[in-house]
Protein backbone atom coordinates (compact mmCIF):
# COMPACT_ATOMS: atom_id res chain seq x y z
CA UNK A 1 0.00 0.00 0.00
CA UNK A 2 2.95 2.84 0.60
CA UNK A 3 4.54 1.98 -2.72
CA UNK A 4 1.49 4.03 -4.48
CA UNK A 5 1.97 7.24 -2.86
CA UNK A 6 6.04 6.74 -2.76
CA UNK A 7 6.09 6.88 -6.48
CA UNK A 8 3.59 9.17 -7.29
CA UNK A 9 5.39 12.33 -7.03
CA UNK A 10 8.23 11.43 -9.14
CA UNK A 11 5.72 10.33 -11.91
CA UNK A 12 4.66 14.35 -11.36
CA UNK A 13 8.39 15.50 -12.05
CA UNK A 14 8.87 13.61 -15.33
CA UNK A 15 6.75 15.54 -17.69
CA UNK A 16 7.78 18.63 -16.04
CA UNK A 17 11.76 18.28 -15.90
CA UNK A 18 10.99 16.86 -19.78
CA UNK A 19 9.07 20.09 -20.40
CA UNK A 20 12.38 22.05 -19.00
CA UNK A 21 14.54 20.24 -20.75
CA UNK A 22 12.63 20.44 -24.22
CA UNK A 23 12.26 24.67 -23.04
CA UNK A 24 15.74 24.80 -22.71
CA UNK A 25 16.80 22.96 -25.86
CA UNK A 26 13.93 25.20 -27.76
CA UNK A 27 15.55 28.19 -26.27
CA UNK A 28 19.08 27.71 -27.38
CA UNK A 29 17.82 26.80 -30.98
CA UNK A 30 15.91 30.20 -30.85
CA UNK A 31 19.39 32.12 -29.33
CA UNK A 32 21.61 30.07 -31.98
CA UNK A 33 18.82 30.77 -35.00
CA UNK A 34 18.92 34.63 -34.55
CA UNK A 35 22.39 34.53 -33.05
CA UNK A 36 23.93 33.53 -36.54
CA UNK A 37 22.64 37.15 -38.48
CA UNK A 38 23.55 39.17 -36.30
CA UNK A 39 26.62 38.03 -35.50
CA UNK A 40 26.87 38.46 -39.43
CA UNK A 41 25.77 41.63 -39.29
CA UNK A 42 28.47 42.71 -36.45
CA UNK A 43 31.14 41.12 -38.07
CA UNK A 44 30.06 43.56 -41.45
CA UNK A 45 29.73 46.67 -39.11
CA UNK A 46 33.51 45.73 -38.37
CA UNK A 47 34.64 45.55 -41.50
CA UNK A 48 32.76 49.04 -42.48
CA UNK A 49 34.83 50.61 -40.01
CA UNK A 50 38.00 49.31 -41.17
CA UNK A 51 37.02 50.79 -44.72
CA UNK A 52 35.58 47.44 -46.17
CA UNK A 53 32.32 48.69 -47.88
CA UNK A 54 31.68 45.53 -50.16
CA UNK A 55 27.99 44.29 -50.28
CA UNK A 56 27.92 41.53 -48.00
CA UNK A 57 23.74 40.40 -47.68
CA UNK A 58 23.32 40.27 -51.51
CA UNK A 59 22.74 36.36 -51.41
CA UNK A 60 21.24 36.01 -47.74
CA UNK A 61 17.62 36.84 -48.23
CA UNK A 62 15.64 33.81 -49.65
CA UNK A 63 12.99 32.72 -47.98
CA UNK A 64 10.91 34.24 -45.31
CA UNK A 65 12.90 33.34 -42.00
CA UNK A 66 14.85 36.02 -40.35
CA UNK A 67 12.89 38.66 -42.44
CA UNK A 68 13.25 41.29 -40.42
CA UNK A 69 17.01 40.84 -40.10
CA UNK A 70 17.25 40.05 -43.53
CA UNK A 71 15.68 43.41 -44.37
CA UNK A 72 18.36 44.60 -42.22
CA UNK A 73 20.92 43.53 -43.85
CA UNK A 74 19.89 44.46 -47.08
CA UNK A 75 19.49 48.26 -45.95
CA UNK A 76 23.36 47.81 -44.75
CA UNK A 77 24.08 47.02 -48.12
CA UNK A 78 22.15 49.81 -49.39
CA UNK A 79 23.72 52.18 -46.93
CA UNK A 80 27.34 50.41 -47.94
CA UNK A 81 26.37 50.96 -51.63
CA UNK A 82 25.62 54.32 -51.18
CA UNK A 83 28.55 55.19 -49.21
CA UNK A 84 30.87 53.86 -52.25
CA UNK A 85 29.40 56.25 -54.47
CA UNK A 86 29.76 59.28 -52.48
CA UNK A 87 33.58 58.00 -51.79
CA UNK A 88 33.65 57.33 -55.47
CA UNK A 89 32.55 60.54 -56.31
CA UNK A 90 34.83 62.79 -53.69
CA UNK A 91 37.82 60.76 -55.34
CA UNK A 92 36.77 61.68 -58.85
CA UNK A 93 36.06 65.25 -57.83
CA UNK A 94 39.38 65.51 -56.07
CA UNK A 95 41.74 64.20 -59.27
CA UNK A 96 39.24 66.19 -61.85
CA UNK A 97 39.77 69.35 -59.51
CA UNK A 98 43.58 69.20 -59.41
CA UNK A 99 43.28 68.00 -63.05
CA UNK A 100 41.24 71.70 -63.92
CA UNK A 101 43.61 73.53 -61.68
CA UNK A 102 46.96 72.37 -63.16
CA UNK A 103 46.71 73.82 -66.43
CA UNK A 104 46.00 77.58 -65.26
CA UNK A 105 49.10 76.81 -63.10
CA UNK A 106 51.14 75.64 -65.66
CA UNK A 107 50.03 78.89 -67.96
CA UNK A 108 51.11 81.19 -64.78
CA UNK A 109 54.41 79.32 -64.53
CA UNK A 110 55.03 79.89 -67.98
CA UNK A 111 53.99 83.45 -68.04
CA UNK A 112 56.35 84.38 -65.17
CA UNK A 113 59.04 82.64 -66.54
CA UNK A 114 58.18 84.80 -70.09
CA UNK A 115 58.59 87.54 -68.14
CA UNK A 116 61.40 86.97 -66.05
CA UNK A 117 63.51 85.86 -69.95
CA UNK A 118 61.76 88.84 -71.66
CA UNK A 119 61.16 91.95 -70.00
CA UNK A 120 59.83 93.12 -73.10
CA UNK A 121 57.05 91.15 -72.55
CA UNK A 122 56.18 92.30 -69.59
CA UNK A 123 52.40 93.42 -70.21
CA UNK A 124 51.66 90.43 -72.21
CA UNK A 125 52.97 88.08 -69.31
CA UNK A 126 51.21 90.16 -66.74
CA UNK A 127 48.07 89.98 -68.78
CA UNK A 128 47.58 86.39 -69.25
CA UNK A 129 48.92 86.30 -65.30
CA UNK A 130 45.97 88.11 -64.80
CA UNK A 131 43.59 86.01 -66.95
CA UNK A 132 44.54 82.96 -65.57
CA UNK A 133 44.21 84.11 -62.42
CA UNK A 134 40.65 85.22 -62.64
CA UNK A 135 39.70 81.98 -63.96
CA UNK A 136 41.14 80.12 -61.01
CA UNK A 137 39.82 82.67 -58.86
CA UNK A 138 36.37 81.47 -60.78
CA UNK A 139 37.19 77.44 -60.26
CA UNK A 140 37.25 77.89 -56.31
CA UNK A 141 34.20 79.99 -55.97
CA UNK A 142 31.77 77.54 -58.12
CA UNK A 143 33.70 74.49 -56.49
CA UNK A 144 32.91 75.98 -53.17
CA UNK A 145 29.40 76.82 -54.11
CA UNK A 146 29.17 72.98 -55.27
CA UNK A 147 30.40 71.72 -51.97
CA UNK A 148 28.12 73.90 -50.12
CA UNK A 149 25.27 72.58 -51.67
CA UNK A 150 26.06 68.99 -51.44
CA UNK A 151 26.68 69.58 -48.02
CA UNK A 152 23.28 71.07 -47.68
CA UNK A 153 24.93 74.10 -45.87
CA UNK A 154 22.85 76.35 -48.38
CA UNK A 155 19.07 75.84 -47.70
CA UNK A 156 16.17 76.99 -49.72
CA UNK A 157 14.66 80.09 -47.50
CA UNK A 158 10.67 80.76 -47.02
CA UNK A 159 11.41 83.72 -49.61
CA UNK A 160 8.84 84.52 -51.87
CA UNK A 161 10.35 84.56 -55.36
CA UNK A 162 8.36 86.54 -57.92
CA UNK A 163 9.06 84.11 -61.44
CA UNK A 164 8.17 86.64 -63.72
CA UNK A 165 10.19 89.37 -62.57
CA UNK A 166 13.33 87.16 -62.07
CA UNK A 167 13.05 85.62 -65.73
CA UNK A 168 12.87 89.18 -67.18
CA UNK A 169 15.94 90.06 -65.27
CA UNK A 170 17.81 86.71 -66.17
CA UNK A 171 16.86 87.21 -70.10
CA UNK A 172 17.78 90.67 -70.04
CA UNK A 173 21.13 90.31 -68.59
CA UNK A 174 21.85 86.90 -70.93
CA UNK A 175 21.12 89.06 -74.21
CA UNK A 176 23.29 91.43 -73.32
CA UNK A 177 26.34 88.91 -72.61
CA UNK A 178 24.75 86.65 -76.00
CA UNK A 179 24.60 89.90 -78.11
CA UNK A 180 28.72 90.73 -77.87
CA UNK A 181 28.55 87.14 -79.30
CA UNK A 182 26.34 87.23 -82.22
CA UNK A 183 23.62 85.38 -80.34
CA UNK A 184 20.70 85.95 -78.57
CA UNK A 185 17.67 85.25 -75.66
CA UNK A 186 14.40 85.35 -76.06
CA UNK A 187 11.64 84.56 -73.63
CA UNK A 188 8.40 82.67 -74.30
CA UNK A 189 5.05 81.78 -72.40
CA UNK A 190 3.81 83.06 -69.13
CA UNK A 191 5.22 82.55 -65.90
CA UNK A 192 3.28 84.89 -63.54
CA UNK A 193 3.78 82.50 -60.03
CA UNK A 194 5.63 82.70 -56.75
CA UNK A 195 8.52 80.20 -55.81
CA UNK A 196 9.37 79.50 -52.45
CA UNK A 197 12.94 79.70 -52.08
CA UNK A 198 16.49 81.75 -52.20
CA UNK A 199 16.22 84.44 -55.50
CA UNK A 200 19.69 84.61 -55.81
CA UNK A 201 20.45 81.16 -56.15
CA UNK A 202 17.33 80.12 -58.24
CA UNK A 203 18.33 83.19 -60.13
CA UNK A 204 22.15 81.81 -60.48
CA UNK A 205 20.92 78.00 -61.21
CA UNK A 206 18.68 78.94 -64.39
CA UNK A 207 21.41 81.49 -65.35
CA UNK A 208 23.76 78.77 -65.81
CA UNK A 209 21.60 76.70 -68.12
CA UNK A 210 21.27 79.74 -70.12
CA UNK A 211 24.59 80.64 -70.09
CA UNK A 212 25.69 77.08 -71.23
CA UNK A 213 23.38 77.39 -73.97
CA UNK A 214 24.36 80.61 -75.13
CA UNK A 215 27.95 79.27 -75.47
CA UNK A 216 27.05 76.07 -77.35
CA UNK A 217 24.72 78.03 -79.90
CA UNK A 218 26.43 78.30 -83.13
CA UNK A 219 26.81 82.11 -84.19
CA UNK A 220 23.32 83.75 -84.77
CA UNK A 221 21.78 81.38 -82.80
CA UNK A 222 18.72 81.74 -80.49
CA UNK A 223 18.25 80.34 -76.90
CA UNK A 224 14.54 80.48 -76.52
CA UNK A 225 13.34 80.42 -72.17
CA UNK A 226 10.29 78.94 -72.72
CA UNK A 227 8.28 78.92 -69.50
CA UNK A 228 4.42 77.31 -69.09
CA UNK A 229 2.01 76.82 -65.65
CA UNK A 230 0.98 73.42 -64.95
CA UNK A 231 -1.84 74.45 -62.72
CA UNK A 232 -2.86 70.42 -61.94
CA UNK A 233 0.59 69.83 -60.56
CA UNK A 234 0.99 73.35 -59.62
CA UNK A 235 4.72 73.59 -61.31
CA UNK A 236 6.56 76.06 -63.17
CA UNK A 237 8.05 74.20 -66.46
CA UNK A 238 11.32 76.53 -67.56
CA UNK A 239 12.31 75.22 -70.52
CA UNK A 240 15.68 76.21 -72.24
CA UNK A 241 16.58 75.59 -75.98
CA UNK A 242 19.35 75.77 -78.40
CA UNK A 243 20.37 74.73 -81.52
CA UNK A 244 23.89 73.91 -80.55
CA UNK A 245 25.37 70.14 -81.37
CA UNK A 246 22.95 68.63 -78.36
CA UNK A 247 24.83 65.54 -76.21
CA UNK A 248 25.29 62.39 -76.89
CA UNK A 249 22.48 60.35 -75.27
CA UNK A 250 24.53 58.52 -73.51
CA UNK A 251 25.61 61.38 -71.95
CA UNK A 252 22.15 63.21 -71.15
CA UNK A 253 22.18 62.23 -67.16
CA UNK A 254 25.91 62.96 -66.85
CA UNK A 255 25.92 66.35 -67.84
CA UNK A 256 24.89 67.40 -64.72
CA UNK A 257 27.94 65.98 -63.09
CA UNK A 258 30.70 68.03 -61.99
CA UNK A 259 33.44 68.73 -64.50
CA UNK A 260 31.62 66.94 -67.68
CA UNK A 261 32.25 67.59 -71.09
CA UNK A 262 30.72 66.42 -74.20
CA UNK A 263 32.98 65.13 -76.83
CA UNK A 264 32.18 68.08 -79.19
CA UNK A 265 32.13 70.68 -76.96
CA UNK A 266 34.82 73.08 -77.57
CA UNK A 267 33.47 76.28 -75.58
CA UNK A 268 35.49 77.39 -71.91
CA UNK A 269 34.32 76.28 -68.85
CA UNK A 270 34.84 74.07 -65.74
CA UNK A 271 31.42 71.91 -66.38
CA UNK A 272 30.51 73.10 -62.47
CA UNK A 273 27.67 75.28 -63.91
CA UNK A 274 25.31 72.36 -64.66
CA UNK A 275 26.36 70.58 -61.47
CA UNK A 276 25.65 73.74 -59.64
CA UNK A 277 21.91 74.24 -61.17
CA UNK A 278 20.89 70.45 -60.18
CA UNK A 279 21.59 71.13 -56.75
CA UNK A 280 19.77 74.25 -56.60
CA UNK A 281 16.68 73.31 -58.79
CA UNK A 282 16.65 70.02 -56.61
CA UNK A 283 17.18 72.08 -53.08
CA UNK A 284 13.69 73.82 -54.08
CA UNK A 285 11.89 70.66 -54.80
CA UNK A 286 12.18 70.69 -58.43
CA UNK A 287 13.74 68.62 -61.07
CA UNK A 288 15.85 69.31 -63.98
CA UNK A 289 16.86 67.22 -67.03
CA UNK A 290 17.88 67.29 -70.39
CA UNK A 291 16.90 65.82 -74.10
CA UNK A 292 18.31 66.15 -77.29
CA UNK A 293 15.72 68.38 -79.87
CA UNK A 294 14.55 66.74 -83.15
CA UNK A 295 15.85 69.24 -85.37
CA UNK A 296 19.22 69.59 -83.73
CA UNK A 297 19.95 71.17 -80.27
CA UNK A 298 19.70 70.62 -76.80
CA UNK A 299 16.89 71.32 -74.35
CA UNK A 300 16.98 71.91 -70.52
CA UNK A 301 14.22 71.15 -68.40
CA UNK A 302 13.41 72.95 -65.06
CA UNK A 303 10.18 71.51 -62.79
CA UNK A 304 9.66 74.71 -60.02
CA UNK A 305 6.65 74.00 -57.14
CA UNK A 306 4.74 77.21 -56.87
CA UNK A 307 3.01 78.78 -54.08
CA UNK A 308 -0.85 78.95 -54.14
Amino acid sequence: DMRGPRFQPLTLWVPIAAATVASLLFAMLLAWYFSRPIRALRQAFDAAAGGDLAPRFGAGGKGKRNSELNDLGRDFDRMTARLRSLIDGQTRLLHDVSHELRSPLARLQAAIGLAHQQPEKLAASLERIERESVRMDKLVGELLTLARLEAGAIKASEEEISMAELLEQITDDANYEASSQQRSVVQEGEADVMVAGQADLLGRAIENVVRNAIKHSPEGGVVQLQTSILPDARQLCIRVLDRGPGVAAADLATIFQPFFRSSSASAEGHGLGLAIAQHVIEAHGGSIKASNREDGGLCVEMMLPVKG
